[in-house]
């Protein structure tokens, strides 16, 4: 079985994102940090080289794959924010109920489990705890800590 490519590796999240490029992408990293660790409660860490995740859980697919991933977590790319929600992937009706979230946050573009953000300017940050929350709590349902 292959192993996964982005793991948690043990880089310093403050030093990841004191690294990150233009500067007002680093401060809205923080910005987006400091968010995350008050929802979830949890200190970071980092997956991969880009990836800053809050929690992780372990599940095996029906296929036979294990996965150790985040719970959630975003990266702070240069052209946009990548926002990493599980629950909402994971969980059918976590995902349908974001929708009226959605139509609140702003602007944004999506993928399967990711929302991606220009720059936090263009979002609601009270709508975007609210997704957060809501994504970490069905992850808790999922996948609770053991």
């Amino acid at each position: 079985m292959a192993e996964a490519k982005t793991t948690i590796t043990d880089v310093a999240v403050e030093d990841f994102l004191a690294s990150v490029v233009p500067p007002a992408k680093a401060e809205e990293g923080r910005v987006l940090d400091a968010l995350f660790r008050k929802v979830t409660g949890k200190v970071p860490r980092m997956w991969g080289p880009t990836i800053i995740g809050y929690g992780e859980y372990r599940t095996t697919y029906d296929s036979g794959r294990e996965v150790h991933w985040m719970r959630s977590g975003f990266s702070p790319r240069k052209a946009k924010h990548s926002l990493y929600f599980m629950g909402g992937y994971c969980d059918a009706d976590t995902g349908t109920a974001r929708e009226a979230k959605l139509a609140r946050l702003g602007k944004y573009s999506r993928g399967a489990s990711c929302l991606y953000v220009n720059k936090l300017a263009d979002i609601d940050l009270a709508v975007l705890e609210e997704i957060i929350a809501e994504d970490w709590a069905a992850m808790q349902k999922i996948y609770p800590d053991s």
